[in-house]
């Protein structure tokens, strides 16, 4: 029997629709059809020679195994929507090639599973009775994803503290077990260079088969060195599935398999910014492994809000038409072909040139609530920069003119 404890990705085929009946005993569990075929083996059971006998009884047996310890499995059906609809700016679209990765693990105690969404396979969230939080996330990146040491530097950069060389990063770290292999982890502590509070981060990058896999915990100071044991228990815990039985990834992810695998296009390691000045009542805060920049803009006394990302991406980042409709789909919105598309985005000039605005707006696909869009591709040589203000539809309709001035003046 397994531990109520332990989840375990899976993605069963969605059964067709069935009449209501009413609910069954936890006993009576088995599907129907299952459960037929036992019930008429049995009563046959007597009217079959002696040579057959054996082998009705291993079909019964494996009949009744089929329903054990249905109540300790937790299933997590992929959403149907596309791959691709809320990647960020710029990603390749994979929605054709890509694997699905079957991953398990224990949660420690006192540990909350919360929805994985983004880029991340598996999320938790932690607090103390003081109110103290911490964030657990588990990312997959294709390749080297812009190499460990400038990936722990930025780390460090989170934290206020200044990039070392790799080889005083390995100095420092400690081996752990992931998944039956070892990694390094990194515990960085600092001051969080948003909010000014005590931060620590732990953090471990290990290499799978061309896949850079991410763990870390993000927090309170206190609260994360308090954890780290948890933490290491719970990368202990992990379990991967060949590349070959992978299932689909959560909607905002590039892909992981060497098939679909392109050459990133995630923000370069050295995190170069644009010069700009950030207008007033923008509140910058960590971006993540796709963004050069984010900022969340608060709507005031209801509690709206809405956020500006910041990214680029290598060449044309894939194109108008797949950046656009990314976007769409994030809103619950059809895609746009040829003259639509040319009709919705508009050219605007910027201090390095042209770029191209599109507005749009309709449900956020996550909260379900009303929201709007208003997105800017800004070409330079050899690549692509994508600012998207997205969120309340109010808050962005008030902040549309200022995202606008944002993006024109800004300067590479």
């Amino acid at each position: 029997m397994y531990s109520r404890n332990t989840h375990y990705l899976f993605y069963p085929a969605e059964p067709a629709a069935q009449p209501r009946r009413p609910a069954e005993p936890a006993r009576n569990a088995l599907p129907r059809v299952l459960r037929r075929l036992w019930i008429a083996t049995r009563n046959s059971y007597h009217s079959f020679s002696l040579a057959w006998r054996p082998a009705l009884l291993a079909m019964s047996a494996a009949l009744a195994l089929a329903g054990c310890g249905r109540d300790d499995i937790k299933a997590y059906q992929v959403p149907k929507e596309s791959a691709q609809a809320n990647q960020p700016a710029g990603q390749p679209d994979t929605s054709t090639t890509r694997k699905k990765p079957n991953l398990t693990w224990k949660t420690p105690t006192g540990w909350t599973e919360v929805a994985a969404g983004e880029m991340r396979v598996a999320s938790f969230n932690v607090k103390n009775e003081n109110g103290k939080r911490a964030d657990v996330s588990v990312i997959p990146l294709s390749g080297t994803a812009g190499g460990d040491s400038a990936n722990v530097n930025r780390w460090r950069g989170q934290v206020g503290l200044p990039p070392v060389p790799a080889e005083e990063l390995q100095k420092t770290a400690l081996r752990v077990e992931v998944g039956g292999q070892t990694a390094e982890l990194h515990d960085v502590a600092g001051t969080n260079v948003s909010s000014g509070e005590p931060m620590r981060i732990l953090g471990v990058i290990q290499h799978r088969e061309g896949t850079a896999w991410f763990f870390k915990m993000t927090g309170d100071d206190q609260l994360v060195a308090q954890q780290k044991p948890a933490f290491i228990e719970l990368l202990k815990s992990f379990q991967f599935v060949t590349a070959e039985e992978q299932a689909t990834l959560p909607p905002d992810h590039p892909p992981i398999d060497a098939t679909a695998a392109a050459p990133t296009t995630a923000a370069p390691a050295d995190d170069a910014k644009p010069t700009w000045q950030v207008p007033s009542g923008w509140k910058e805060v960590a971006g993540g492994q796709f963004l050069v920049a984010k900022f969340m803009i608060g709507g005031g006394e209801s509690g709206a809000q809405a956020a500006v990302n910041v990214s680029r991406s290598a060449g044309d980042g894939g194109g108008l038409a797949a950046n656009v409709n990314r976007w769409r789909k994030q809103l619950g919105l059809n895609e746009l072909a040829g003259g639509e598309l040319a009709q919705a985005a508009k050219t605007i000039e910027t201090s390095a040139g042209p770029a191209t605005l599109i507005e749009m707006s309709g449900t956020d696909a996550r909260s379900g609530q009303p929201a709007a869009l208003v997105g800017a591709m800004v070409p330079q040589p050899g690549q692509t920069w994508f600012y998207k203000l997205m969120g309340d539809a109010k808050v962005v309709e008030g902040q549309k003119e200022t995202f606008t001035k944002f993006v024109k003046e800004a300067s590479y």
